[in-house]
């Protein structure tokens, strides 16, 4: 089947960084959430970035006109089925992500590959919630989408070869690296960096070093391009929540047992930028940052 149409559910960060790759990819593109509040600000912000990538010439005017041009926002999940490859992208929960693909599995035309931005929920349950596991696969965007360049590309049980072909060159086509992935929670890279935030946190929670302290040590010390508590910040802590419950609930090892700070912070709706309160105050440095267990 020949990829013209790729849908996106979802409008969010990723969500809607997914939709800015494949327009600019020259894919027509359908997304979709479900509330006009949501959907409007995703688009918004593609409007945003794409300026800002005129703004530094590394596009033209037109093809910012261009791109945006083959997006179309829609509040109806039935509009998928004019699409001819899916990648969802709503929150990382898995209940809402299994009700989705069912839904995704009625909508759709037979043949409809259905993409998982998942960050860490296993692609072979998710599939389960289909008539089409074998064309259920894992597509993981790094965040940010439009800037990072690495997607995993997860298989499931019942995966075929031919739909991770087909979703790989997609990868390609959209200017990303794909790199296969086996399905375990957490697949490779929230497998490895989850447990690193997790840590950095319970070094806030000890009162090892305030936040600033412990960015900076894996700043300048590990050369990270940025700390592991601005990251989780960044990513949404409850994100990182639900990414640790999954590697806690999947593997039963305490090592991934998430710190009582996350749950706390989630808690009490520090989520990190995209809520302006995390690990650190957006705008000026959170108070509550101070590496004091609380």
């Amino acid at each position: 089947m020949e990829i013209k149409t790729i849908g996106v559910i979802g409008a969010g960060q990723m969500g809607g960084g997914i939709a800015q790759v494949a327009a600019a990819g020259g894919f027509q593109v359908i997304i979709n959430d479900v509330a006009k509040v949501l959907l409007d600000k995703g688009l918004t912000t593609i409007g945003k970035n794409l300026d800002r990538l005129v703004q530094k010439e590394r596009i033209t005017e037109s093809a910012k006109k261009e791109a945006l041009a083959r997006i179309k926002g829609t509040l109806l999940l039935k509009e998928m089925a004019g699409a001819d490859f899916i990648v969802e992208a709503v929150t990382e929960d898995e209940r809402i992500k299994l009700a989705v693909f069912k839904e995704l599995d009625e909508i759709c035309r037979p043949g409809v590959l259905l993409a998982s931005n998942t960050s860490s929920i296993p692609i072979t349950r998710i599939a389960s919630a289909t008539k089409r596991p074998e064309i259920v696969i894992g597509m993981h965007f790094m965040n940010p989408v439009p800037v990072m360049r690495l997607v995993e590309i997860i298989k499931g049980l019942a995966t075929s070869e031919g739909t991770f072909q087909v979703t790989k060159d997609l990868a390609i086509k959209m200017g990303k690296t794909p790199v296969e992935a086996n399905d375990y929670p957490g697949f490779i890279s929230n497998r490895i960096l989850m447990p690193m935030i997790n840590e950095a946190i319970f070094a806030l929670y000890q009162g090892v070093g305030p936040a600033e302290a412990i960015d900076q040590v894996m700043k300048l010390g590990m050369n990270h391009p940025m700390g592991p508590l601005e990251l989780a910040d960044l990513i949404g802590l409850d994100t990182c929540l639900a990414i640790m419950n999954t590697l806690y609930e999947g593997f039963g090892d305490p090592k991934y047992f998430p710190c009582p700070l996350l749950k706390k912070y989630v808690d009490a709706g520090y989520a990190g930028k995209k809520t302006g309160r995390g690990f650190y105050s957006y705008g000026q440095r959170a108070t509550f940052g101070s590496g004091e267990k609380q």
